[in-house]
This record gives C-alpha cells, sequence and structure tokens, in this order.
C-alpha cells in the first residue's frame, strides 16, 4: 500500500494535530496480531513446496483465457509470473501512464527494467525538501542509484520523474514559502539543480495531503510557482492529488481548475476506498469514475487528459483482529496454502476471497487481471492517463495488460 501522507501503507491510528493553524496528520503504526508464532511456522510449512514458474508465455494473459470473472486461485499460482515478454516494450495502453517504485519493494526495480517500454513515467520515491535554520537541502540520494536509472532509460523514451515529500515541515516552515514568492522560488531552484545533476526529468511533489483540506488556495499558489520555476528550467512537474469524493475532501474541481494550465499531471489516488473500520474493497469501479467526473465533469474539457487514474497493484486482507496490506508474494503464498475460490462483485468490479486459518476467518481484496483490465477500459472511456501505487506490489504478469 502507499506511503502517500493520508493514505499510507500500513494500517495506522490517525492523530489530528494542529501546528500554527495548519492541520498535520501523524501516522502510528499498529502492531501486527494477526498470526502467532505457532501458527506462522505452520502457515511456513504449507507453502514450503510452493515452485514459481517464471518461464516466458508465448500467449499474453488475453490469450491464454484468464481475464476472467471466474478466476481460480490454482491458475493464478501457476501463471502469475509468466510474461508475454515479446511485448515487454510495447505498451497497449494509449494515454499517458505513471509507476511508482520503492526501495522497500525491490522487485519494482527488476519490474522497471524489464518493462519500461510500457511506461511514460516512473517515479522512484527517493527524495525529500528539508528546510533547517532558513536553508533548503535536499535528502535521500543515497537511494539513487544510477546504474540501474542507466538501464531502464537504455533505448527507451520513459521519462524519471521521483517523488518529493516535503519531509519534517511544521507550519511556520510552510508559512514561510507561501509567503515570500521568491523564498519558494530559491527552495524550487535548489531541487531543480538535483533534479539536473540526476539527470532527471522532473519530478512528482507529494505536499496537498499534509494539509487536510485547509489553505487551498495558498497551497495551489506555492505548487503553481514550483511548477514555472520547473517549466523554466525544462523539467515535468506532477502533483499528487486525493480523491475529491469520500469521507474527507481536500481537493476537488475548484482546486484542479485553479492548477489545470499550469502542472503537467494529477496522480489522482483513487485507492484504499476502505479500511478496517469498514472493509471492503479497495476502489469501486464507479468511485472511481465519480472522482475523475468530480474534477472534470466534461469529456471534452481540455485537461482531463492530464488526470492519472490511480490503480493500486497492492491489496488488504481483513479479519477480527483488523486490516493489514497485502502485496502478491503474500497474496500467492494464501492462495497456495489455501486454495480459496474467488468470488467476482460485479458492482464494485473486483474479486474477493475469503478462506479460514486455525480459528481466524480472513477476507482478502487483491487486484486480478480482469479488475485491472475493467479499469484500464474506464481510463480509455474516460480519456484519463493511469498511476500505479506500486509496481514492486503486483504480480508479474499484470504487465501483459499494459
Amino acid at each position: 500500500m502507499p506511503q502517500h501522507l493520508c493514505y499510507t501503507v500500513i494500517m495506522a491510528t490517525l492523530h489530528l494535530l494542529v501546528v500554527a493553524g495548519l492541520v498535520i496528520f501523524v501516522i502510528t503504526p499498529i502492531a501486527d496480531g494477526t498470526l502467532t508464532k505457532k501458527d506462522k511456522q505452520s502457515k511456513s510449512k504449507k507453502v514450503k513446496d510452493l515452485e514459481i514458474d517464471k518461464s516466458a508465455a508465448e500467449q499474453d494473459v488475453h490469450e491464454r483465457g484468464l481475464v476472467v470473472q471466474a478466476a481460480r486461485s490454482k491458475d493464478i499460482v501457476k501463471e502469475h509470473a509468466r510474461c508475454h515478454d515479446q511485448s515487454s516494450e510495447e505498451s497497449n495502453f494509449p494515454a499517458t501512464s505513471l509507476v511508482y517504485v520503492t526501495p522497500w519493494n525491490s522487485h519494482g526495480y527488476d519490474i522497471a527494467k524489464r518493462f519500461g517500454g510500457k511506461f511514460t513515467y516512473l517515479s522512484p520515491v527517493w527524495l525529500q525538501i528539508k528546510k533547517q535554520h532558513g536553508t533548503f537541502r535536499i535528502e535521500g540520494g543515497h537511494d539513487i542509484d544510477q546504474g540501474w536509472v542507466k538501464d531502464v532509460k537504455k533505448n527507451r523514451n520513459i521519462q524519471i520523474v521521483p517523488r518529493v515529500l516535503f519531509d519534517g515541515w511544521r507550519g511556520e516552515d510552510f508559512q514561510v514559502v507561501m509567503s515570500n514568492e521568491n523564498v519558494a522560488k530559491s527552495m524550487t531552484g535548489i531541487l531543480a539543480d538535483f533534479l539536473q545533476d540526476n539527470d532527471f526529468h522532473g519530478c512528482v511533489i507529494e505536499v496537498w495531503s499534509q494539509f487536510g483540506g485547509h489553505m487551498r488556495v495558498e497551497l495551489a499558489a506555492l505548487v503553481s510557482v514550483m511548477t514555472d520555476v520547473l517549466h523554466a528550467r525544462k523539467l515535468k512537474s506532477i502533483l499528487v492529488i486525493p480523491p475529491p469524493v469520500g469521507r474527507s475532501v481536500m481537493f476537488d474541481g475548484s482546486d484542479f481548475k485553479r492548477l489545470a494550465s499550469t502542472v503537467d499531471a494529477f496522480s489522482l489516488m483513487t485507492y484504499d476506498f476502505s479500511s478496517p473500520a469498514s472493509p471492503g474493497p479497495n476502489a469501486p469501479i464507479a468511485w472511481m469514475r465519480e472522482c475523475v467526473e468530480e474534477l472534470s465533469p466534461s469529456a471534452l474539457a481540455e485537461h482531463r487528459s492530464k488526470i492519472l487514474l490511480g490503480l493500486n497493484f497492492y491489496g488488504y486482507s481483513y479479519s477480527s483482529h483488523g486490516g493489514l496490506p497485502v502485496v502478491g508474494h503474500e497474496y500467492i503464498k494464501q492462495l497456495h496454502a489455501h486454495s480459496p475460490k474467488l468470488k467476482w462483485d460485479k458492482k464494485t468490479a473486483e474479486h474477493s476471497l475469503e478462506y479460514k486459518d486455525k480459528n481466524t476467518k480472513y477476507k482478502v481484496y487483491y487486484p486480478t487481471l480482469l479488475s485491472i483490465h475493467k479499469r484500464l477500459e474506464l481510463a480509455k472511456e474516460l480519456g484519463v492517463g493511469i498511476s500505479i501505487w506500486e509496481i514492486g506490489q503486483g504480480l508479474d504478469y499484470f504487465y501483459d495488460l499494459l
């Protein structure tokens, strides 16, 4: 699950702090009490004989008949790592695509090298802007692997746009850059220098959710100043935005209108619809449509194509103990160990499954080929692009669809 600031990868307890007029979220992880040590040992024995077939497939997932409602556990386990390598450099999605890769899911680095030709933008989750004693600096450079970047970019048009967080900022820190345009320009100039020194093509700015829906006009002005500086240096500016429909709306159509002619794209976080307090699907398809149409009501709107519909490549497992994120290799182990029956929900366009381990019942929502296919078709229908969080968490054969 993502580490976006208000929609985090781990199940968490949310505390609100008000600092200098800003609402700032502090995330506190909940300890995992789902499986005892004995349970984990028992489960590992069950999956010990799991062998992953990574041989190249002569046909893609459509031709193999795998994009279906009646998906079966054994077929997913057998086929999930088999990809049609002949199309590994060809994109099947006609619009803009942005994919994230994180240091803590290293498989994403391999996916980027293998399938990088399919993507418009690749955003490694590396960088932070730090402010201390009136000066700015960029941190995260230790995560940059220039050899990997070179491999990903070789003979491709993919653009590398690392994500940038405003890490550790207080209310008064933001007040300084919001009230003084020259300071904001100076800060962004330091960021632009770093991006160009590392041969990056721009960045993905993640700041909006830190404000909890407050000071949106001022925040839009800051993003606009930053974007102008980046554009003057021929660098791209992509903004992460929370969904405009849901429990707490922090970004809506008026915000989109303010920024649509300025930024290059909007990475829309259309996932994490449900929570441990209200378990359910990750991203009901009707809700995803509503989010896009709330930002840009007209299909003919000039800037709708800048919206990148968010797709989750992770899932959730819910039980009486709460909820936990599920990534690809964990999902495969669950399928292999319990052979659960997958159920398709036509209304949400998602599969789910249930299984029992010891005396605990689990319900799992994790993307499947059909759920991803339906969302790619939705993006095409709406005339928007896609953003994926994140490629280290999915199953390899997902990329046959992209």
